[in-house]
């Protein structure tokens, strides 16, 4: 049992040491203000050891108790430190490996590839395509894929297609026509003279229909009906025939080659890049062998074209075809036998080759 005495020195005691914690109190507010008023608006700056030590006495005395000192940092702060200081104690993302691996980029290639070549294709579609090339991918995966590379769902890109597009999906049924001219050096002076030809896109086979002076509907008629014979028309098996607004593709050539079951399709005005291959054509005869020549009659521009057309099929290299000829296939390699050189029109068009054993 206490005695009274020794209750009255313990009750004296507390009292003293609670006024000596609230001058200490007092004096470390009074400190904290003088700090706040010189930095002003100015944020203290504490290293993490500093909001460590902080986080966790403030975690001792309470938020309450907090509000009660005035402390430099706000109660709330203190407290977010501590619940962060907790967090990390129980951070385990440096043990966890890699999550989800990203798709391979050999399966997202062929997923965008799929896409731009299959218009009509949805998710569900490219995926069942990549299952059966033994990839599974999910469609939300799919979606995400085609997002990010700015392709938009199937229904979309059906309406929106291109006009190489186009070409392509009738590749081997669609052929170009176009006019090119030649100034003839004549006895009456030049003489201009039209020469029509049609071009297959797949192949880039070249037909001349026609060489005149005075093309009008009759002729342009009579050309229709002979790239259409049953026997030796070069649009046998031609569905389309592209070719520009110019007045010369009259109604009465469009009406032949409806008959013969062509479709004619006129192109927009002032768009040469829709007839690229055609306006190529007439960019290689012109610059790689009318440009050489004079022609001095219509027989002699005949002859002229002629022998660049079969320069074009049988000699001549084309980067569209893989720098391949059109015609005669791939020449076989040998190191053998003489370097020969075929030359036509004096020398104007050439082609090497290696004499047969």
């Amino acid at each position: 049992m206490w005695t009274p005495q020794l209750q009255f020195v313990l009750a004296l005691l507390a009292g003293w040491v609670n006024r000596h914690q609230h001058d200490v109190i007092d004096y470390l507010q009074a400190e904290n203000r003088i700090f706040r008023e010189q930095l002003g608006d100015r944020r203290p700056r504490f290293t993490d050891a500093q909001r460590r030590r902080l986080a966790v006495a403030a975690k001792k005395v309470g938020r309450a108790k907090l509000f009660d000192i005035e402390p430099i940092v706000t109660p709330d702060t203190l407290l977010r430190w501590y619940r962060k200081l907790v967090a990390q104690k129980y951070d385990g993302s440096t043990r966890r490996g890699p999550g989800r691996p990203r798709t391979a980029t050999e399966i997202r290639n062929l997923v965008v590839r799929m896409a731009e070549e299959n218009l009509g294709w949805g998710y569900t579609r490219i995926r069942g395509a990549l299952f059966n090339v033994g990839h599974d991918l999910g469609r939300s995966t799919i979606k995400r894929i085609l997002d990010e590379h700015g392709i938009e769902p199937a229904p979309e890109r059906r309406r929106k297609i291109s006009w190489n597009q186009f070409l392509r999906s009738h590749w081997g049924a669609i052929a170009a026509t176009d006019f090119f001219t030649v100034e003839v050096l004549t006895m009456r002076g030049l003489v201009r003279y039209l020469v029509l030809f049609v071009i297959d896109l797949k192949t880039r086979r070249v037909v001349i229909a026609g060489v005149g002076r005075q093309v009008d509907g009759v002729w342009m008629e009579q050309m229709a009906r002979n790239l259409t014979d049953v026997d030796a028309g070069f649009l046998r098996g031609t569905s389309y025939l592209i070719h520009d607004r110019d007045p010369l593709f009259t109604a009465e050539f469009h009406r032949t080659l409806r008959a013969s079951g062509v479709d004619p399709l006129r192109l927009p005005a002032r768009s040469p890049n829709l007839n690229a291959y055609a306006e190529r054509f007439v960019h290689s005869i012109k610059s790689e062998c009318l440009a050489q020549i004079v022609p001095l009659s219509e027989r002699h521009l005949r002859k002229t074209v002629t022998e660049f057309t079969e320069h074009y099929h049988l000699e001549r290299n084309h980067q569209g075809l893989k720098n391949r000829l059109i015609e005669g296939g791939r020449s076989e390699r040998t190191r053998t036998g003489s370097i020969r050189r075929r030359e036509r029109l004096g020398g104007t068009l050439n082609y090497y080759y290696r004499e047969a054993a």
